[in-house]
């Protein structure tokens, strides 16, 4: 990782929060909201890196943890970006799932399946990924990813319960 000029001029943190519907049309939505939150200087690549992993959870919590529940389901989304990392925290209502051992236990992906790659693309992307349910009986996926070096002091990662 490198520093990046300007980076002193961030805030020590910032907060955005969405709240959508279970549907897939909601994709763009989500995009286009998180588009609005980049900050100069935050790398380009490391954004459209936390875009992807965003839309990739997204969708699968409308298409897989919501499949059975009604579209009206909220699913809510935020983002908090520190002075060296982002965290991208997605909620649903699912029922809880093992991401690291499904994970685990998948074969090698088939480059030509229509699905079944956006876990992985995920975990390749992020420095930090975590999928746990929560008190209120939501699960909180978590997707941590760095921009520049940074100090140990600022390195306190927090879970999911709000």
């Amino acid at each position: 990782m490198v520093n990046v000029k300007g980076s002193d001029k961030l805030p020590t943190f910032s907060k955005a929060y969405l709240q959508v519907r279970s549907d897939l049309r909601e994709n763009d939505k989500v995009l286009s909201w998180f588009e609005q939150l980049h900050q100069i200087p935050i790398p380009k690549t490391i954004w459209l890196q936390c875009e992807l992993t965003l839309a990739e959870g997204f969708t699968n919590a409308a298409r897989h943890a919501h499949k059975c529940l009604p579209k009206e389901t909220p699913i809510e989304i935020e983002i908090t970006m520190y002075t060296h990392y982002l965290e991208i925290r997605i909620w649903d209502y699912g029922q809880p799932f093992d991401i690291s051992g499904w994970l685990k236990a998948q074969p090698d992906p088939d480059m030509f399946a229509s699905g079944g790659r956006g876990i992985r693309l995920m975990y390749a992307i992020a420095d930090h990924i975590s999928y746990t349910r929560t008190s209120d009986h939501r699960n909180c996926l978590l997707i941590i990813k760095k921009y520049w070096s940074y100090s140990q002091e600022q390195n306190h990662f927090s879970d999911c319960d709000t």
